[in-house]
């Protein structure tokens, strides 16, 4: 679900969870279009046959994990909004930890938790939010993230 928060009430989703996505499946189709876009062909990624010594079958590229940020919580309207918001931008990351591979046809899901929410201009919000970025059936996340957006109301 996608929380509307109004200007005047940022205080009341500092430090709580804004979202949960459902579970995606990273499918060996999904890592080989990634590696192509990125010109990335370890072999850890895109030869099951040499990947499964090392992690028992080919793993997701950490940054396609975490490019799945730009685009989950868009697609399954999940995390927050400021009421009014024209525009949303991506301003960056202030910390990524990649913490477990993600072996293909794994399910992941994202769970999102506002940090912080600042007026940096009038009209224009800064929102931390820690990402974190679960693989069904595995204890350590994928990753643990800051992500940075600008909301332009």
């Amino acid at each position: 679900m996608l929380h509307i928060i109004n200007p005047s009430d940022i205080e009341s989703v500092i430090g709580k969870e804004v979202g949960t996505s459902d579970w995606i499946t990273i499918d060996q189709e999904r890592i080989d279009k990634f590696a192509d876009a990125t010109m990335d062909h370890q072999f850890i990624h895109v030869d099951p046959e040499q990947a499964k010594p090392i992690f028992g079958s080919t793993i997701a590229h950490g940054f396609l994990s975490l490019s799945l940020v730009a685009g989950i919580p868009f697609q399954q309207e999940i995390g927050m909004i400021l009421e009014g918001t024209k525009m949303g931008l991506n301003y960056g990351l202030d910390k990524v930890r990649f913490l477990s591979p993600v072996p293909v046809d794994s399910e992941v899901r994202i769970v999102m938790k506002c940090l912080s929410i600042t007026e940096k201009n009038p009209g224009q919000f800064l929102a931390k939010n820690e990402v974190t970025m679960e693989i069904k059936g595995v204890d350590k996340p994928a990753f643990v993230a800051e992500t940075l957006s600008m909301f332009i109301v």
